[in-house]
């Protein structure tokens, strides 16, 4: 395959995380870049070209990374496409687990690393990716992916209740910057309750963790 046929699909909700990608990947690797701001938009992508490689974060909206490579794996036209995560909330040990259980082929923490990045993607593109074995049954993915949207939920929360003691407490300079980091914190942690709420409906259980009549 040369280089110009080798197209990477860039899944980031960031705008200028995702614009640093596709200039990186463009201008430094020669690739040919689609990006999309999440996972409903990477599957429309996908289904019109299929890429040989997939860089998705994991935290976005409508569809986050964890249930794109989930519909990727479910997919035997899909199956075998090797992603790579990207990530700076789901960074824990059972994080990366849970990645690896569902089919990631490789894990990078933001902030990233250009050139771990590029070697990571010079290393797909060149040497032959095992065939991805059967997925996770839809029951243990939707069990796993609860109990890792809840740990982030209760830590963005921890997080967020740090930032508004200290509020009070830090110079006019710094509270800037401080009210920023909250309204980041706020909004991730909305959107791992959506997510979260969509589980539970999907396993009929109720927030509490007891099953739905």
């Amino acid at each position: 395959m040369n280089e110009q046929s080798r197209y990477i699909l860039v899944v980031e909700d960031i705008p200028n995380i995702l614009e640093l990608i596709e200039t990186t990947l463009k201008f430094k690797g020669g690739y040919r870049v689609v990006t999309a701001r999440n996972g409903v938009e990477a599957l429309e992508a996908i289904q019109k070209e299929r890429p040989t490689i997939v860089i998705t974060d994991i935290l976005m909206p409508q569809m986050d990374g964890f249930s794109l490579v989930h519909r990727l794996r479910l997919d035997a036209e899909t199956r075998n496409i090797p992603v790579i995560f990207l990530s700076a909330t789901y960074i824990a040990p059972e994080d990366k687990s849970f990645a690896v259980l569902i089919g990631a082929t490789r894990f990078l923490e933001k902030p990233i690393e250009i050139d771990q990045l590029m070697s990571t993607i010079s290393e797909l593109m060149t040497q032959k990716i095992p065939q991805v074995s059967e997925p996770i049954k839809e029951l243990e993915f939707y069990d796993g992916y609860r109990k890792r949207l809840k740990i982030k939920l209760d830590q963005k929360n921890k997080q967020i209740a740090r930032i508004e003691r200290l509020m009070p407490t830090i110079s006019d300079e710094e509270k800037a910057a401080f009210a920023a980091s909250l309204l980041t914190s706020v909004n991730e942690r909305d959107e791992i309750q959506r997510q979260l709420d969509q589980v539970n409906e999907r396993l009929g259980v109720t927030n509490s963790g007891q099953k739905k009549d």
